[in-house]
């Protein structure tokens, strides 16, 4: 499903404007319809975040006067509320390291509150703004109350092509511990 919307996004919204979708994620917001926090790198290489709502169906009247069906107007269901450069962020607040709490601080001119749908979502969301700080910016993104090893993982995590090795090894050695367990009846 998130594929799905990352291209929808990328055809209606970032690609008209001459930018690429990098990350998104969505968020809870107090008005109706969906909302996504979404980072975006444009031609000339700035980095920009911002806050997209979408409204999906749109009340339209069908062939019978007293019917009304539901149809989407994908192409005017996406909206940015809000943007902002990547530049002006000087700090991201994740509240509490040590509670499963999905809202962040985003550190502007003002301060923005961020309620991500789950942990996991606002934990990939700041790792790719790191990763777009430090590539397009040139800077280190100022972090507070964040799980480190979630941000910046060990070296045993970050390559996954030695990850699927170890995991190979150790699936050929599972299956030579099992083999040498077996009884085989010799018949001679």
């Amino acid at each position: 499903m998130s594929s799905l919307l990352r291209e929808e996004m990328q055809r209606v919204l970032f690609r008209p404007a001459k930018e690429r979708l990098v990350e998104f994620i969505e968020i809870e917001e107090p008005s109706h319809g969906r909302h996504f926090f979404c980072a975006s790198v444009a031609k000339n290489k700035e980095v920009q975040l911002c806050i997209v709502h979408c409204q999906m169906s749109v009340p339209l009247k069908s062939a019978s006067k007293r019917s009304f069906t539901k149809r989407s107007c994908i192409q005017e269901c996406y909206r940015r509320a809000e943007i902002w450069s990547l530049k002006d962020l000087t700090l991201i607040d994740g509240r509490n390291p040590d509670v499963d709490d999905p809202c962040f601080l985003l550190h502007f001119d003002e301060v923005r509150t961020v309620t991500a749908i789950s942990c996991s979502a606002k934990y990939a969301m700041v790792r790719a703004l790191v990763a777009l700080s430090d590539r397009y910016c040139q800077r280190s993104l100022n972090l507070r109350n964040f799980d480190w090893p979630y941000i910046k993982p060990t070296s045993f995590y970050s390559n996954k092509g030695d990850c699927a090795v170890l995991s190979q090894i150790c699936f050929y050695a599972i299956n030579l511990v099992c083999l040498s367990m077996c009884h085989v009846p010799l018949d001679g």
